[in-house]
């Protein structure tokens, strides 16, 4: 078997190793290619890789190249966790939001959009190169904004086996787990439980949990309320959580509390991407270290915690058959029976060596379908101007976004969008 890892100079890269490690046993791997345009990077972060692989007596091989096309000839799945412009591409959408009195973020709002921009067409090129030389590969994207890239594979490489991942979903699991377990005292393997979550990526409510098929919300959910009283500063108003019966993704509070989150970001800098540049300066300094190969603890600050879990649970259950359920983000394909059949949702589903099968689920209540309508068409439009340079889709994603300009204000704040990000952006031109 051979992985490709599209964006492998990622200081992200090591826990995926590591996570690959892990399963030596259960996946035939024999050649792990790691694929970035940053030949220095690259050889930092991969030559770290080797050292860590090699110290485990080399299961398999670390190949490093800068070849996109070479990376995925021949590979079994090909995950991407790229960034077009890096770091100070990011920076670039948070500040941008800044200038003109809105969210700055890397997923949402006019600084998640910019980064879809940038991204959709790499993604493309990247099923493109699968459907040429990896004919049946499964690509799975983590690259954000991921429900919004893997809406454009939908629709612009049907023929390409994707999926769209995130973190959320399994940390979100994670600390219910291990709440259940400080409650009870029994320890439960991660396997056995499942989040009933739904929504898009970012954008999701958490309404269940089961485990061994048992319903545990009646117990988890009044817990929920209760801690949330107890704190200070809760992250979210009580009445609201009480009034949906849900917990939102955290991601939604900025789209309940925008004015909130704002006000936090008036304090810039550091900005996050400004925080991440000076946390990767140092574990680059680290992966450097000739003498290193295990992963170091900064790595914990990146962010991404389970990012390797995830993306090595849905290879193996895809590749051994498991059926192994998992939070991704697929399409509909009538799993929500009452919601379009062609929407990518983020919601369980079950992966086995056929695919990945979103899990029959009962449809949001208005209150979150709204938001969640608008934010749909929101993405929809952003995909036609990514994959066409088509401006009068890209001011009217603006328009749609609910975290976007004012109607008077679209124009301004799409011509500084281009402007920032015009080396990015050959489609515009």
């Amino acid at each position: 078997m051979k992985i490709a890892v599209i964006g492998g100079g990622s200081t992200y890269t090591p826990e995926l190793v590591n996570g690959f490690l892990e399963r030596a046993e259960s996946l035939p791997l024999k050649e792990l290619c790691l694929m970035d345009i940053d030949p220095e990077r690259l050889n930092i972060v991969g030559g770290f890789a080797q050292r860590m692989v090699k110290a485990k007596g080399e299961p398999f091989k670390v190949i490093l190249t800068t070849n996109q096309r070479e990376a995925i000839a021949g590979a079994s799945y090909v995950t991407t966790q790229l960034r077009v412009g890096m770091m100070p591409a990011r920076r670039g959408d948070e500040y941008l939001g800044l200038r003109h009195g809105l969210i700055g973020q890397e997923t949402t709002g006019v600084g998640g959009m910019a980064k879809a921009l940038r991204t959709i067409p790499v993604i493309l090129s990247i099923a493109k190169d699968i459907r040429d030389v990896a004919p049946g590969a499964l690509l799975a994207n983590f690259t954000n904004p991921a429900g919004l890239v893997t809406e454009a594979l939908n629709r612009y490489a049907p023929d390409v086996p994707a999926v769209g991942v995130c973190n959320v979903g399994i940390t979100t699991k994670m600390g219910i787990l291990e709440q259940l377990e400080k409650a009870t005292g029994n320890t439960v393997e991660t396997d056995r439980a499942i989040l009933n979550t739904l929504g898009l990526n970012h954008l999701t409510w958490h309404r269940g949990f089961t485990i061994d098929g048992e319903e545990m919300w009646p117990l988890i959910f009044p817990a929920y309320v209760e801690s949330l009283k107890d704190e200070k500063d809760p992250e979210w108003d009580v009445r609201t959580i009480e009034t949906l019966g849900m917990i939102p993704n955290y991601y939604l509070q900025y789209f309940y509390y925008t004015e909130k989150k704002f006000n936090d970001q008036k304090k810039w800098p550091p900005s996050r991407a400004e925080q991440v540049m000076d946390i990767e300066k140092d574990l680059l300094r680290e992966y450097a270290d000739l003498n290193l190969s295990e992963p170091p603890a900064g790595l914990m600050k990146r962010g991404g915690a389970y990012y390797s879990t995830l993306a090595t649970q849905l290879i193996n259950s895809h590749f051994n058959d498991l059926g192994q359920v998992h939070v991704v983000n697929v399409r509909n394909n009538g799993a929500v029976k009452e919601w379009p059949s062609d929407w990518v949702l983020e919601l369980p589903a079950k992966v086995d060596h056929d695919g990945i099968h979103p899990l029959p689920a009962d449809p949001l209540p208005a209150s979150c379908f709204g938001l969640i309508a608008q934010v749909k068409m929101y993405e929809l439009l952003t995909v036609e101007a990514a994959v066409h340079g088509d401006r009068n889709a890209m001011y009217q994603a603006l328009l749609t976004n609910p975290l976007g300009p004012s109607a008077d204000k679209v124009q301004a704040v799409m011509d500084d969008m281009l402007e920032t990000n015009k080396q990015w952006l050959p489609q515009f031109k």
